[in-house]
């Protein structure tokens, strides 16, 4: 009697999932050596010092291309105006802006930087670094400013959701803007409704 009672029981639920798949990444994707050594010095860094900084850094460094968004040189200055003499760092690239026409000096690691911006930063008496660089500079972060891009400032979010629905705002794939498209339901109180 004992064994069928323990045939029916089963076992303790313990209400958890076994094998839970870890969904964050734990090294890039990305084949580049470069990108490899880097994660290799974070790694070193963020176990051996006890500063957050090193920890964000290697898990943006670890992260898809969509998730690092680039960062125009406009947007770092207006950052810095507020954090003199620090450096700005960001895991991604930094382009250059050309509606801004005096640059003025800053202090900028980044992963990649634009042939434009490079020039332009350099002209205005700035510098750029590596993260190899940054790392012998400051270890733990200190007097540094990390910044990342607009993620959502991608034409691609522009068209997420249903377009064309009462009270939507996205963007509908239109081969072109002109008056013979899409203009008619949604557009005008005449035709159905109006958006």
């Amino acid at each position: 009697m004992g064994g069928i009672a323990c045939g029916l029981g089963g076992g303790i639920d313990s209400g958890k999932k076994n094998h839970v798949k870890k969904s964050q990444r734990d090294a890039p994707a990305s084949k580049d050596v470069y990108l490899a050594l880097l994660v290799k010095l974070y790694r070193f860094l963020a176990r051996r010092t006890d500063s957050s900084f090193n920890k964000v850094v290697l898990k943006r460094l670890f992260m898809s291309r969509v998730n690092r968004p680039p960062m125009s040189i406009s947007r770092i200055a207006r950052y810095l105006k507020a954090n003199e003499g620090k450096t700005a760092v960001l895991v991604g690239t930094v382009t250059d802006d050309s509606r801004l026409l005096e640059i003025p000096k800053l202090s900028i690691a980044a992963l990649r930087v634009t042939d434009a911006a490079r020039a332009r930063i350099l002209a205005a008496g700035g510098e750029i670094l590596t993260f190899d660089q940054l790392a012998l500079r400051a270890p733990t972060g200190k007097n540094t400013v990390l910044l990342r891009g607009p993620k959502n400032a991608r034409e691609a979010v522009k068209h997420f959701g249903a377009a064309g629905v009462p009270g939507s705002s996205a963007k509908p794939y239109v081969r072109s803007k002109g008056r013979k498209f899409e203009r008619a339901r949604g557009r005008r109180s005449s035709r159905g409704y109006k958006n």
